[in-house]
């Protein structure tokens, strides 16, 4: 089976306070192989990137309503007029308030789609062709 790699760099804000931000670049990753996850790389100023990794469902429900709880939600909103994404991330590390531009983000989690389309993610991990090997034993 050939695993697909839907990946997208974009520029995203993280939110200091209500009057200010700073970019954080970032890359969106998806994998075929991991097809229930979706992966954000923030590259900040240290020797490696930051690295989330949360359910794709969650991405793709919080472009359009609220959702998520604990470490991970993700909701709507404007930004001087233009439709973003907001995603807040807990950790014992801390906490970050990050922005995203809805048509970036849309458009790659469209990608991501029709790479894997929802309802077939199981059957990119193969478990019926092991369990068919196994029980063949």
């Amino acid at each position: 089976m050939e695993h697909i790699v839907v990946e997208r760099e974009l520029e995203l804000r993280l939110i200091l306070s209500p009057e200010r931000s700073i970019p954080v670049p970032a890359r969106l990753g998806y994998r075929s192989e991991d097809p229930y996850a979706v992966h954000i790389a923030f590259h900040i100023n240290s020797d490696c990137p930051v690295n989330w990794t949360f359910a794709r469902e969650l991405l793709v429900e919080g472009v359009f309503r609220p959702c998520g709880q604990g470490d991970v939600r993700v909701w709507p909103a404007k930004a001087d007029g233009r439709g973003v994404v907001l995603m807040a991330l807990s950790s014992p590390d801390g906490d970050a308030l990050l922005e995203a531009p809805v048509p970036q983000v849309s458009a790659w989690l469209e990608r991501t789609l029709r790479a894997v389309p929802p309802g077939t993610e199981g059957g990119q991990l193969g478990i019926d062709d092991a369990l068919d090997q196994l029980l063949a034993q």
